[in-house]
């Protein structure tokens, strides 16, 4: 009879959970559509690889990439609609918010072509790989969007969770274990101090979660100059830091950026940067906003740190995915002048413009790594000395998408970083448009440097690498090619048409 009374009861609780569940869904489910798009997508790849026994169809990749496509569409679709938070409050939908997931989107939509060839030649498992970066661009998406403290601490959960096992993804290599374990590690570090410093806010805001409702309790307590709220704010912007891969928390990114695959650190050099830097933006701008000098100040001093040690240590690298690991770090340095600048000057719109650059030139320069990396199996910067000679495609590629990264004239780099630091200018960012100006000189000289060894490489600088260089037999070529010809078209020509990007990022201020 008891068992009979506990059965109803947990029939009963199941029951008004999934109605809730469903009741949420149908009337909020609107407001995630895209989100729900590659959920979908999810489902069809988990059902198709569990009723198939090939696991190598190519319409694998289609399945991710249309999902992924459609989900761009939708959110295309949505835009300009008016602000709505939905989900209780955890949720917002905004312009702002909807072109950082645009960008996540984006790069996840050019990262699935790089890495086809190279999940051939590894024999990695398909289904899975990909399972793995729909669902970290799935947890991307939730955490532009997030609203509330508990959204903004497990969407990136649910992001760094998929990465720690992406960047582990063949097992087999040593080096990709230790990255592994050095990622787990070092990210497991920065979510307990996040999620500190986020009780701190917590507990001195009244018991509110919500951004702007902390606020609200901020006032109504007047804690809002209080010791808790200023031990929270260092606590947040030292996990914040380590989520950006800013110095001096940058020690994990050299040996995950060498030792993970190679289609992995291209997704994860573009996706965690977009998607922290929306989280920072809103996290500083609303509950902090009564400390703006402070986080101002706490900003650049990772800003110099990041530009100054990353461009200097990235001279002395060796390997060109440490090399792109520092000078990544630098790169975050130029971003944080744009967050410190804000809305009022133009500053958010200059780092959304600088961020769509960046991606193109970041991910044409790792689809010049993934080719040359599987016909040659080295990524040693002195195994591409004479690259033009056999390949001129590819080491034209990789010089132009280095030139724009370094930020040389008429390239799309250099009009992202003369708009970035013209808003840093603006605001009176002085000190750091200087470094800013001074350690791109140092960049464009360690690329420079790369770009003379594959142009002119001498007989003897040559390496049995290039000597018996080959283009690789498999059909799936194309597609990287593709991928990296449309980065490479965006990093050249796309600065020389920025009054219709930097339109559509200044309709995306607050």
């Amino acid at each position: 009879m008891i068992w009979h009374v506990q059965n109803e009861n947990f029939i009963l609780d199941s029951t008004r959970i999934f109605m809730k569940a469903f009741h949420l869904l149908l009337f909020h489910g609107s407001f995630i559509f895209p989100e729900c798009i590659l959920f979908f997508g999810l489902i069809v790849l988990l059902m198709i690889d569990s009723t198939s026994d090939h696991k190598d169809r190519p319409w694998f990749y289609s399945i991710s990439t249309t999902s992924l496509v459609i989900s761009i569409t939708a959110l295309l679709f949505r835009w300009r609609e008016e602000p709505r938070i939905s989900f209780s409050g955890n949720f917002q939908t905004n312009n702002f918010n909807e072109i950082f997931q645009f960008l996540i989107l984006l790069c996840s939509t050019l990262c699935i072509p790089l890495s086809v060839e190279y999940i051939e030649c590894t024999e990695m498992a398909i289904t899975e790989f990909l399972l793995f970066v729909l669902t970290a661009t799935l947890g991307g998406m939730f955490l532009c969007g997030a609203n509330d403290l508990i959204t903004i601490f497990v969407a990136p959960e649910c992001f760094s969770l998929c990465s720690y096992l992406l960047s582990g993804y063949t097992k087999r290599d040593v080096r990709s274990n230790e990255a592994t374990m050095k990622y787990l590690l070092m990210g497991g570090a920065s979510s307990s101090i996040l999620v500190h410093g986020f009780s701190w806010l917590y507990g001195s805001s009244g018991g509110e979660i919500e951004l702007q409702e902390i606020v609200n309790g901020l006032i109504n307590t007047q804690m809002y100059n209080s010791p808790g709220i200023s031990i929270a704010l260092i606590f947040i912007t030292v996990g914040i830091g380590f989520k950006l891969s800013s110095a001096p928390f940058h020690q994990w990114t050299p040996d995950v950026y060498e030792g993970s695959p190679t289609p992995v650190v291209a997704f994860l050099s573009v996706t965690s940067k977009v998607a922290a830097s929306a989280s920072a933006t809103r996290i500083f701008d609303i509950p902090f906003s009564f400390l703006s000098n402070e986080w101002h100040l706490l900003l650049e001093i990772l800003a110099i740190l990041s530009m100054i040690l990353g461009n200097l240590i990235a001279i002395t690298q060796t390997s060109m995915k440490r090399m792109l690991a520092y000078s990544s770090i630098g790169q975050i340095g130029y971003v944080i002048i744009g967050i410190i600048a804000g809305d009022s000057n133009d500053g958010y719109a200059s780092m959304i413009t600088y961020m769509l650059f960046y991606i193109a030139m970041n991910l044409g320069t790792f689809a010049c790594i993934v080719l040359f990396g599987l016909r040659t199996g080295t990524d040693n910067i002195r195994d591409y000395a004479g690259l033009y000679t056999k390949d001129p495609f590819l080491a034209l590629s990789s010089a132009l998408c280095l030139l724009s990264l370094g930020g040389l004239p008429p390239l799309a780099g250099f009009f992202g970083k003369l708009y970035l630091f013209w808003c840093g200018w603006q605001a009176g960012l002085y000190l750091l448009v200087s470094i800013g100006l001074l350690t791109s000189l140092v960049s464009i000289y360690y690329y420079l440097k790369i770009i003379k060894l594959l142009m002119t490489g001498r007989n003897q600088e040559i390496t049995p690498y290039v000597r018996n260089y080959r283009r690789s037999p498999f059909r799936s070529n194309n597609s990287i090619e593709l991928s990296m010809t449309v980065c490479v078209i965006a990093s050249t020509i796309s600065g020389i048409a920025m009054n219709p990007i930097l339109g559509i990022a200044q309709d995306t201020l607050f």
